[in-house]
C-alpha cells in the first residue's frame, strides 16, 4: 500500500510538471492531462488506464489546464487527436468536475487558470464493457475536444470477476451435469409409457427391474420434461458465463461452443441413445433431486402443458408415419398397388394444396364474356370437353361468370346470342379459393354441391402499391379425384394423357367433326344479335319509306333482314373509306347499325357526324309504285316492275369514323323483295310467303351472276356515266298499269315470265348496259 501511494506521488509530480510545460506552450486553451484513481475500486491498468467496474459508482481525479467548476466531461469509443472534435458518435453520459481548493500553480480552483486537480464521479452500464474508452471535454457551448488517445487519457469498464479456480471448479461441474441433463432427456423421454409397459411384461430380467424402477416418475411426463429441460438450460447458461470470464471475444465463444456440444450434448446422447434405460435407472437419485429443486417452476409449467395436451398416450402413428409404414412394408403384405396408391393418396390429401393440383390460368380455356354463341364458338365449346368455362371481362384474370354446357341447350347458333346475355340468366354461384387451401378442404367444398369448379387466387404483395388478388388458376373436382387416387382420368376429349408434363394421349383421336350439323350452304357472313335485328326491323318498318309496308310486307323484310345483307368495314389508318362519294353513282342503300361516319354534303361543304340507324342512298331504291325513275325498258305483264333503276348519284360523301357495322341493300336486292310482296298479296298461290322470297331471290342471284363482270375487273368499280345515256325522268317513269302484275298465277304464266326476263338480260348485255356495282 506504502508502495503504491508512492507511485501515485510520482506519477502526480510528473504530470504536474508535464502540465506546466504544456501551460507555457498554450496556457488560454482547457484541456486535461492524465486521469488519476481516487476511489478504491477503480484500478489502474497497462500504460495507467483507469479501470472502473461495471455497474459501480466510482469518483475519478483528473489533472488539466484551465478547467472550470461544473466542467462537463464525458467518453466515447470513437478515436481521435487531441483537440479534434468528438462527432455524432455514441456518447456516455455528461460528468460535471468538481475543482479541487488550489490548483498546482498556487492560483484558486475555480478561477480557472493554470493547471487545475479535480474530481467527477461516474457510473457505466454494461453497454460500455469491453474496449477503451476516451475522453471529450466540453470547452464551449455544447462544442466537445477529443482529448487523444493517450492511455492515461483512456478509461476501460470492466464486470467483476470470480476467482480463477473456483470458475474452473464450476466450469467443470456444470459440464458434467450438463451432459447428465441431455442424456436423460434423450434416455427417458424416449421411453414412453407404451413401450415401458411391454418391457416390463416381455423383456429381459434387468429390462424388467429397470422399467419398473423408472416408470413411476416417467409417468409425470411433463414435469421430468420441465426438470430436465429448466436443469440443462440453466447449466448451460451459467457455463457461457464462467467461460466468458476466463476469455473475451472469439475465444469465449469457441469455448463455450466446443464444451457445451462435445461433453454436453454428443457424447451423453450418443450414450443414452443405446444405454437409457440403464442409465436413467442409475442416475434415479440425482433426477429426483433435481425434481425436487426445480419444484417450484417445473411443476406449475408441467401442470399448464398437461391441461393444454391432455394425457401422454404413447407412441402413435400419424399421417406420415403410417404413410412410410405402408412404403417400406409394401414387399411383405399383401396390399396390391393400387390400394396402396389410394391409401397413399387420402393420407396425403390434407398435406396438399390447391396450388399443387390446380390448372395454371395460361392452360385454362376461358371465354371472353363479349363472345358470340355462333355456331363457330359453340362448336370450340364442344372439341375441348369441358362441362363448366370461366367467362371473363377483358383480361383473363378477371373471371365474372361460369357457363356450363348444358346452358346452351336453348341456345340457337343461328341466334347469334351473346354470351353475357346467357351467364346474365343462369348467374351461377362463383368459389374462388386461396392457393394455400388444402384439398380435404376443397373436397368438403365440392361435396356441398354449389360447385365442382373453383377459382384459385392468392394475395400478391409484390411491388409497390396495395395488395392485390391475383388469380393463378383453376382447380376442379376432378384434379382432386385424380390426386386421391393417384392416377389421371382420361375421357374422350383429354387431349393430353398428363398435362402436368404435357404428355400427348396414345391412340384414336376423338376429335369430333361437327360441321355435319351446319346448313350445307352455310357461308360464314357478318351477324347481329337478336335485339338488333328487331330494332332494325321495327325502324326500317316505320321510319324509310321503301321498306314501310305499302312496299314491302313484315315478313317479306323478315326475310330480307335474314340474307347477306349485313357488311363489316375497318377503319384504316392509311387511307379513308367512304361509303359514298359526290357524284358517284351508286345502286344501293345503306343503314349504319354501329360505329360513326362523316357526312360531308351540297356545295357549301357541310360537314356533320352520323351513328347508328343514319340511312342514305333510299333513292337507289326502285319503288314499285314509280316515286324513284325506272330504266326506259317498258314493263310488261310478264315482267312486272323493272330489273334495274337508274344508278344515284349522290350530292353527299359518307366517310367512317370508326369500324362501322351497316346494311346493305342493292336495287336488285329490293326489287326481288317488291317482287315477293306483289306475290304474296295479288297472286292467289299456294306457296308460302318464304317460299316466294327464297324464289325471286334466286332469280335475282342468277340474273346477277349473269351481269357480273369477268374476274379480273374490280369488284367495287362503279360502272361509267357516259357508256349509256341516262334517260330522263319522264321516259324513265313507268305506266301505272305496267306497275301491276297479272293476276294469272298458272305456271305457264311463270315459266312465260322467267323466259322474258332471261331474253332481258340478254338484251341488256347487247346494249353494253353494264351491272349494278356495289362499294
Amino acid at each position: 500500500m506504502e508502495m503504491e501511494c508512492r507511485i501515485r506521488r510520482f506519477h502526480r509530480t510528473m504530470f504536474i510538471l508535464f502540465a506546466v510545460l504544456i501551460e507555457v506552450v498554450n496556457s488560454q486553451e482547457s484541456s486535461v492531462i492524465a486521469l488519476l484513481k481516487e476511489s478504491e475500486s477503480i484500478m489502474v491498468g497497462p500504460g495507467g488506464t483507469i479501470m472502473v467496474e461495471e455497474n459501480g459508482d466510482s469518483t475519478v481525479r483528473l489533472t488539466g489546464i484551465n478547467l472550470e467548476e461544473g466542467q462537463g466531461v464525458l467518453f466515447t469509443r470513437l478515436q481521435q487527436d487531441r483537440g479534434q472534435p468528438c462527432g455524432d458518435s455514441d456518447k456516455t453520459e455528461v460528468f460535471r468536475v468538481r475543482l479541487e481548493t488550489e490548483s498546482a500553480n498556487g492560483s484558486s480552483g475555480s478561477s480557472g487558470g493554470g493547471v487545475n486537480l479535480g474530481l467527477f464521479d461516474m457510473n457505466l452500464g454494461p453497454q460500455w464493457t469491453g474496449g477503451d474508452l476516451y475522453m471529450c471535454l466540453e470547452v464551449g457551448d455544447g462544442e466537445w475536444i477529443h482529448q487523444g488517445t493517450d492511455p492515461w487519457l483512456a478509461l476501460t469498464n470492466v464486470p467483476p470477476l470470480l476467482p480463477l479456480w473456483l470458475q474452473v471448479m464450476l466450469i467443470i461441474l456444470l459440464l458434467v451435469l450438463s451432459g447428465l441433463f441431455s442424456g436423460l432427456n434423450l434416455g427417458l423421454m424416449a421411453l414412453d409409457p407404451t413401450e415401458l409397459k411391454i418391457l416390463s411384461n416381455c423383456g429381459s430380467a434387468k429390462e424388467r427391474r429397470y422399467a419398473k424402477q423408472i416408470s413411476p416418475i416417467r409417468k409425470t411426463g411433463n414435469y421430468l420434461l420441465c426438470t430436465l429441460l429448466l436443469g440443462n438450460v440453466l447449466v448451460n447458461t451459467t457455463l457461457t458465463v464462467l467461460l466468458d470470464d476466463l476469455s473475451s471475444g472469439l475465444f469465449a465463444v469457441l469455448g463455450a461452443t466446443a464444451g457445451i456440444v462435445v461433453f454436453g450434448e454428443i457424447v451423453p446422447q450418443s450414450i443414452c441413445s443405446r444405454h437409457g434405460l440403464a442409465i436413467g435407472a442409475r442416475t434415479l437419485l440425482v433426477t429426483k433431486f433435481f425434481m425436487l429443486v426445480t419444484f417450484p417452476l417445473s411443476w406449475p409449467i408441467s401442470k399448464i402443458l398437461d391441461w393444454i395436451l391432455g394425457q401422454e398416450i404413447g407412441q402413435v402413428y400419424n399421417r406420415e408415419r403410417l404413410l412410410e409404414l405402408l412404403k417400406v412394408t409394401d414387399e411383405f403384405n399383401d396390399l396390391q398397388k393400387e390400394e396402396v396408391d389410394m391409401i397413399s393418396g387420402a393420407l396425403e390429401l390434407k398435406r396438399k394444396t390447391v396450388k399443387d393440383v390446380m390448372t395454371p390460368l395460361p392452360d385454362c380455356f376461358m371465354l371472353d364474356e363479349d363472345a358470340i354463341l355462333d355456331f363457330k364458338t359453340v362448336t370450340e365449346i364442344m372439341h375441348k370437353g369441358f362441362t363448366r368455362i370461366p367467362v371473363y371481362s377483358k383480361t383473363p384474370e378477371n373471371i365474372t361468370a361460369l357457363l356450363f354446357v348444358k346452358d346452351l341447350a336453348f341456345v340457337d347458333p343461328d341466334d347469334c346470342t351473346p354470351l353475357k346475355t346467357v351467364v346474365k340468366f343462369y348467374k351461377h354461384p362463383i368459389n374462388f379459393v386461396f392457393d394455400d387451401t388444402t384439398l380435404d378442404i376443397m373436397l368438403t367444398e365440392f361435396k356441398r354441391g354449389e360447385s365442382h369448379l373453383a377459382i384459385v387466387n392468392c394475395v400478391n404483395n409484390e411491388g409497390e402499391g396495395d395488395p392485390f388478388y391475383e388469380v393463378l388458376g383453376l382447380v376442379t373436382l376432378e384434379d382432386i379425384i385424380e390426386e386421391l387416387i393417384k392416377a389421371e382420368i382420361i375421357d374422350e376429349t383429354d387431349q393430353y394423357a398428363d398435362r402436368r408434363t404435357k404428355q400427348s394421349r396414345q391412340g384414336k383421336n376423338y376429335r369430333r367433326d361437327y360441321s355435319v350439323f351446319a346448313e350445307q350452304d352455310t357461308v360464314i357472313r357478318p351477324k347481329i344479335t337478336p335485339q338488333l335485328a328487331l330494332a332494325t326491323f321495327q325502324f326500317l318498318s316505320t321510319e324509310v319509306t321503301p321498306f314501310q309496308k305499302d312496299h314491302i310486307s313484315e315478313t317479306i323484310l323478315h326475310r330480307l333482314l335474314a340474307q347477306d345483307i349485313i357488311c363489316n368495314d375497318t377503319m384504316s389508318e392509311e387511307e379513308d373509306i367512304f361509303l359514298f362519294s359526290n357524284d358517284d353513282p351508286v345502286d344501293y342503300f345503306i343503314m349504319i347499325l354501329q360505329g360513326r361516319v362523316e357526312v360531308t354534303i351540297g356545295k357549301e361543304s357541310l360537314v356533320f357526324e352520323q351513328g347508328p340507324f343514319a340511312y342514305f342512298g333510299h333513292q337507289a331504291l326502285p319503288l314499285p309504285t314509280g316515286e324513284t325513275p325506272m330504266t326506259s325498258t317498258p314493263s310488261t305483264p310478264c315482267t312486272p316492275g323493272p330489273i334495274h333503276a337508274p344508278l344515284f348519284k349522290p350530292d353527299f360523301t359518307v366517310r367512317l369514323l370508326s369500324d362501322v357495322q351497316y346494311i346493305k341493300v342493292t336495287s336488285s336486292q329490293y326489287h326481288a323483295a317488291t317482287m315477293a310482296t306483289r306475290m304474296e298479296r295479288e297472286m292467289k298461290s299456294t306457296e308460302s310467303s318464304s317460299e316466294m322470297f327464297n324464289k325471286q331471290w334466286k332469280k335475282m342471284q342468277k340474273k346477277s351472276a349473269v351481269l357480273d363482270p369477268p374476274e379480273d375487273t374490280a369488284p367495287n368499280s362503279l360502272p361509267d356515266a357516259t357508256s349509256k345515256p341516262q334517260p330522263d325522268a319522264a321516259s324513265q317513269s313507268l305506266p301505272s298499269s305496267n306497275n301491276q302484275p297479272s293476276s294469272t298465277s298458272n305456271p305457264g304464266e311463270r315459266n312465260g315470265r322467267d323466259d322474258e326476263d332471261s331474253l332481258r338480260v340478254q338484251l341488256l348485255q347487247n346494249e353494253g348496259g353494264e351491272k349494278d356495282s356495289q362499294v
